[in-house]
């Protein structure tokens, strides 16, 4: 598989660099689900931080292989990692840049490829991974906002950006409370088609709409059906639900609706 021939190659040319710790893989390599369509997402751990210095991150890319490109991941939350495409193979590679104490810090158990003196691994039987669940207090204080602002720019005809509503409302609500519901990791919209019971994705793909006033506002309700029904199942009764915002909001809705 070429991401394992990648990585094995990274790890032999890494292994004489006197600043370089080691290296691990993480991803889709820790459930043997890579296939030709896989991303690999490397890990490299040294001595001195490399993280802050673009051009010192892309020179450490550029040595693993052929780089197309490579650009730093802010976009995403995360400034430490490169996103790279290398070409022959043409392969997607984001290399994570940390510090050994950075690496005490994970979401998951990587693989390691490359430990010079057992560091890594002293690192990982001295700390415990923790994968970052939503706060449904966070989210419930926000839904009927969010609902408010779609129903504005519906109203007003801004069918694209109320279109791009949904996308976040899945990427942020409906993705994680649907995977937390089934017993799976809250990874956004990951792997949904697969992980999720047919009748769940079914209201998952109910909140995608087109581009028409009718199909924006069905989506909508969809929505917030499957929000309710959600918030029933999962949320306890720590969580202090804004009933008063909820109604003044559906009132607002059956408004438009109704325009």
């Amino acid at each position: 598989m070429l991401q394992k021939e990648f990585a094995g190659k990274a790890a032999e040319i890494l292994k004489e660099d006197e600043n370089v710790i080691g290296l691990a893989v993480a991803g889709s390599w820790l459930t043997n689900e890579m296939d030709e369509f896989s991303d690999l997402d490397l890990i490299l751990v040294t001595h001195e931080r490399i993280s802050s210095d673009k051009n010192r991150m892309l020179d450490y890319a550029n040595r693993l292989g052929q780089l197309l490109s490579g650009f730093t991941g802010e976009h995403v939350g995360e400034p430490r990692v490169l996103i790279c495409l290398y070409d022959n193979p043409l392969l997607h590679v984001d290399i994570k840049f940390v510090t050994l104490q950075e690496f005490h810090t994970r979401i998951e158990t990587p693989t390691l490829l490359l430990d010079k003196d057992g560091q890594l691994q002293h690192a990982l039987n001295n700390s415990t991974p923790k994968f970052p669940y939503p706060d449904f207090q966070w989210i419930e204080d926000r839904f009927w906002t969010w609902v408010h602002y779609a129903l504005l720019k519906i109203g007003r005809g801004e069918y694209l950006e109320a279109y791009d509503f949904f996308g976040f409302l899945r990427m942020v609500v409906f993705g994680p409370l649907l995977h937390i519901k089934n017993g799976n990791l809250p990874r956004a919209v990951r792997k949904v088609e697969t992980q999720l019971p047919a009748k769940d994705f079914a209201q998952l793909k109910a909140t995608i709409p087109t581009y028409s006033k009718s199909s924006l506002l069905d989506s909508l309700q969809n929505s917030i059906t499957l929000y309710r029904q959600l918030r029933n199942e999962l949320f306890t009764t720590n969580v202090t639900l804004n009933g008063k915002t909820e109604k003044r909001v559906m009132a607002y809705f059956e408004e438009i609706n109704a325009g």
